[in-house]
């Protein structure tokens, strides 16, 4: 088993995320930092991660939660701050989230400790939907709509197509639901700076079939095997 993905099933991280922590020599095997990202892990092989020795777990969990704001989207925080496994407190099981929501966006995360699926949900050719629900300030135009359906550049990248629907205007904001399947870092709000609308409320709703239904912030539940079954499918 290559060591990236042998670090994610052991619930440390996503294999990508395992990459940069070989690259970055806070992986070793056998007592010797590993360097090498297609090492293939043997039996008998003791793999540290960070100082703590790690095993693959055998039972594959998978969770959706609603993340708060104010809360990042990572295991630990240099800055002290208030992390998605802080939320979720003391698991049977050690689990990453997959992928990212910054730390002012609330809404579906996936936790898991399943690096294929992880693998699966955020590799770009996989163009699974997420659907975002955003609050902006003042009222927006037709124009702007328009420029955010046919893609605008967030600094050196021209986003794809996207689904933007108004869902309901007044005087002092007005309320869209974007639907992209890209993942670029802070890519929603970095699309409305583009087209100069201002962020107030960003959630996301929902990932591929899967909706935070009546999650509150904060609480997460278990995926069922159905599930898991169909965004494996994506």
């Amino acid at each position: 088993m290559r060591i990236n993905k042998y670090i994610a099933q052991a619930g440390i991280s996503s294999r990508r995320k395992a990459d940069e922590l070989v690259a970055a020599g806070q992986v070793k095997v056998n007592g010797a930092v590993m360097t090498e990202p297609g090492y293939d892990v043997k039996d008998g092989d003791v793999v540290t991660v960070q100082g703590q020795e790690i095993k693959p777990s055998t039972k594959k969990v998978y969770y959706a939660m609603n993340k708060p704001v104010r809360c990042v989207t990572t295991a630990s925080d240099e800055e002290g701050r208030l992390t998605v496994l802080d939320v979720m407190g003391d698991l049977p099981e050690r689990v990453f989230p997959v992928g990212r929501l910054d730390y002012n966006t609330s809404g579906l995360l996936f936790l898991t400790n399943d690096g294929d699926f992880a693998y699966h949900m955020t590799h770009p050719s996989s163009e699974i939907d997420k659907v975002y629900r955003v609050r902006v300030k003042g009222t927006t135009t037709k124009e702007k709509i328009a420029r955010l359906r046919h893609g605008v550049d967030i600094g050196g990248y021209v986003t794809k197509r996207a689904r933007v629907d108004l869902i309901t205007w007044n005087g002092r904001s007005t309320i869209l639901e974007i639907t992209i399947h890209e993942g670029k870092n802070r890519q929603v709000r970095r699309m409305l700076e583009a087209v100069d609308l201002e962020v107030l409320e960003l959630e996301r709703v929902s990932i591929g079939p899967i909706a935070l239904g009546r999650l509150k912030p904060g609480q997460f539940r278990k995926l069922n095997p159905s599930e898991v079954g169909h965004l494996m499918k994506l």
